[in-house]
């Protein structure tokens, strides 16, 4: 088993390449180039130095979603054109639960509630066991000072990532919230982790009709109105 892992869900890329024995190469970019920019550089890269060429890959994963609505499309769109030249399967791993994986070894016992930035007061985010199984499903959510309030009644959660920030001044002072001071980005790393455990399994995705999780509609900024000359 050979697998390359694309992960476009924030701003930069990342790629890794996993066998049966786990990761052979990878790659992380967080700055402001496009993901489109360096996508093709870093496969290209890190497949070779992991001593393989791309036919010899067995599938494509790809982080789903949810993220950046540019940042997803060219992912996705990046993956499914690789499947499509070396006619070779596709997997699609959820953004946040790979994220999860990050922190699962280090905070036994815990909740894990990744978040992304989706801009304003609002977040996608998601809240896993230390079994990196789901306990609340992906969704956007509006903070507020009850938004986790359940999870939080029994249980220590550890809240990461870009949109963590703005749950500081709502519930940072509760009793089991847990900020790690660790920065976590989404990362192939974990996506090809999960992606190993789906190619075992044979949960592929069908290539012409997948397309990538937003989970909420692009809103594109509103036009300007054209000034008008006063005579």
């Amino acid at each position: 088993m050979l697998l390359l892992s694309i992960d476009t869900s924030i701003r930069g890329c990342s790629v890794a390449v996993h066998n049966d024995t786990g990761l052979l190469a990878a790659y992380d970019l967080f700055t402001d180039k496009s993901s489109s920019a360096m996508l093709t550089t870093l496969m290209r890269d890190s497949v070779a130095h992991a001593g393989f060429q791309l036919t010899d890959v067995d599938a494509i994963v790809v982080a789903k979603g949810p993220g950046s609505y540019t940042g997803l499309r060219v992912g996705v769109s990046t993956a499914k054109g690789l499947c499509y030249a070396l006619d070779k399967p596709l997997i699609a791993i959820n953004t946040l639960q790979a994220m999860a994986l990050q922190l699962v070894p280090f905070f036994p016992g815990h909740l894990f509630c990744p978040m992304i930035d989706a801009r304003r007061m609002e977040v996608y985010a998601a809240v896993l066991d230390d079994s990196n199984a789901f306990v609340q499903e992906t969704q956007a959510v509006i903070l507020t000072e009850n938004s986790f309030e359940a999870p939080l009644a029994n249980n220590r959660v550890v809240f990461f990532g870009d949109g963590a920030a703005k749950c500081k001044p709502l519930f940072g002072q509760h009793a089991n919230a847990v900020f790690p001071e660790t920065d976590i980005k989404p990362s192939a790393r974990t996506v090809g982790q999960l992606g190993t455990i789906a190619f075992r399994n044979s949960q592929f995705e069908d290539v012409a009709s997948f397309e990538p999780y937003y989970l909420k509609d692009f809103m594109s900024p509103a036009p300007r109105k054209a000034s008008t000359l006063v005579q």
